[in-house]
């Protein structure tokens, strides 16, 4: 029995691990985008860095202070941000239940 809990709080670990890993990721591709969309034409640059900074804004302090800056400078533009915070926590609530 002991080894069976052991077992599976460190598959527990791992799963959020993975999680963890799986959001820095998305954070940071989206991120990267929104930069390659400056210079092209065709993507919304913009756009895909608000993306990235609402994902990332939940796991980074940097991401965080960037953000109040960015809400009292251009509060446009944290308003999107806020925006997609708001569809990414509903989303990753309805993947959990």
């Amino acid at each position: 029995m002991i080894f069976s809990d052991c077992y599976y709080n460190n598959i527990l670990l791992e799963d959020d691990k993975v999680k963890e890993i799986t959001i820095w990721v998305a954070g940071w591709f989206f991120v990267g985008l929104g930069i390659l969309g400056l210079f092209l034409p065709f993507l919304q640059g913009i756009l895909f860095i608000m993306i990235g900074l609402a994902i990332l804004s939940s796991r980074s302090q940097t991401v965080q202070r960037f953000l109040e800056y960015l809400k009292s400078r251009y509060p446009q533009y944290y308003e999107r941000v806020e925006a997609w915070r708001k569809k990414i926590s509903d989303w990753r609530k309805k993947s959990k239940q």
